[in-house]
């Protein structure tokens, strides 16, 4: 059912835990399943030069999160406003119809860490 390299990223997910002192972070949840990603990233200049993920859910959110970590690290921000579960599922070398979602979950992960990266420099609340 899975990839080869959904089997690896699952069995040994990259970048997993918490990140201390992290620039954002985010909690995102998908509805329809109740898988829950948190997304932490370490951000230099224009650059994210470190992501670490925790995931509670099925097999493809853990490997879509493990992948998405190891994409975005070396990223500048203007590069992860554009990352999309299309990369992720592609880079993953698909994922099945039904476990697409995996790869949304990633994608409003990203999102909403930079959209908390935005309101730490600002200062809004």
């Amino acid at each position: 059912m899975y990839s080869e390299v959904v089997q690896d990223h699952f069995e040994h997910p990259r970048n997993v835990g918490i990140l201390e002192q992290a620039d954002a972070e985010a909690e995102v949840m998908n509805p329809a399943c109740g898988d829950i990603m948190r997304l932490y990233l370490k951000i230099d200049g224009n650059c994210i030069v470190e992501a670490k993920f925790q995931t509670q859910g099925c097999p493809a959110a853990i490997a879509a999160g493990s992948m998405m970590t190891e994409m975005l690290v070396d990223m500048t921000l203007e590069e992860a406003v554009g990352f999309k579960r299309d990369a992720v599922n592609d880079a993953l070398g698909g994922l099945p119809p039904q476990k697409v979602h995996s790869s949304v979950l990633v994608e409003d992960a990203v999102r909403a860490a930079l959209a908390d990266y935005r309101k730490r420099q600002t200062g809004s609340t």
